[in-house]
């Protein structure tokens, strides 16, 4: 990944947070890589396409020069029983920001993290992963790293990290305070045209979403989502004026 080493280098250099729970202690101290050889097949779409993406096609918003809180997510494919999947986690409706919302592992770096323009967002990415979903960081193999986005509710400048599930593990809510449930959902149900729908968010601002696995997926999430399955090739044409509300369930 040609952005990606320029960036993060091959391998990353010292671990993070070593015996700390988090994913470089996790696996035993080795050095977190960024690469996409030994990729199954169906996934070289994804890893060509963040090869060459530019930020503003992945979103219209972009961080600003300065400010906001540096954070990354772990977009992690595997392969289950109905093929290729995403991990996707569902925020517990008592917390702060994006309460309720299903979403990406992630969150804000920490200063152990490591620098936020070099190799600090790809082992936040895993460590949150890791304390959100009991994911073993061991297991994946971190293969791309997206242009920084921006979130302008809640002011997070978000990385977004790609990974593949080489070796599963079991996974689940470690914190129900935090998350209410952690799920897959397979790529296929993402692109059937009859799961996308699009949200209009209080700011006015209209999106795509999906409604897949008893879940409306929407806002930042969704709009990665989209923009991965639109570079990918994987897009089949949907119908982008079947809107739903963000209170659906009601």
């Amino acid at each position: 990944m040609t952005r990606a080493r320029e960036q993060y280098g091959e391998t990353t250099d010292a671990p993070g947070r070593a015996g700390a729970g988090g994913p470089c202690g996790a696996a035993g101290g080795r050095e977190v890589t960024v690469t996409a050889d030994g990729l199954p097949e169906w996934l070289t779409p994804v890893a060509r396409a963040a090869d060459t993406i530019e930020p503003r096609q992945l979103s219209r918003f972009l961080p600003p020069e300065s400010g906001g809180r540096q954070s990354a997510v772990l977009i992690l494919f595997g392969h289950g029983p109905r093929g290729p999947e995403l991990l996707l986690m569902e925020r517990a409706g008592t917390l702060r920001s994006h309460a309720g919302q299903p979403s990406f592992p992630g969150g804000a770096l920490d200063p152990e993290d490591g620098d936020p323009d070099g190799r600090g967002p790809v082992r936040a990415a895993l460590r949150e992963a890791q304390e959100e979903t009991g994911l073993d960081p061991r297991g994946v193999q971190v293969f791309g790293v997206l242009p920084r986005l921006y979130i302008p509710v809640s002011g997070f400048v978000v990385t977004p990290v790609l990974g593949w599930w080489r070796e599963p593990s079991p996974v689940g809510a470690v914190d129900q305070a935090e998350t209410a449930r952690v799920f897959t959902v397979p790529v296929a149900d993402l692109t059937n045209p009859g799961h996308r729908v699009t949200t209009r968010h209080p700011s006015g601002h209209i999106g795509p979403a999906f409604l897949v696995e008893n879940a409306l997926v929407w806002g930042f999430t969704a709009g990665v989502i989209d923009r991965i399955l639109h570079y990918a090739g994987w897009e089949i044409p949907w119908d982008r004026d079947k809107h739903v509300p963000l209170d659906w369930r009601s």
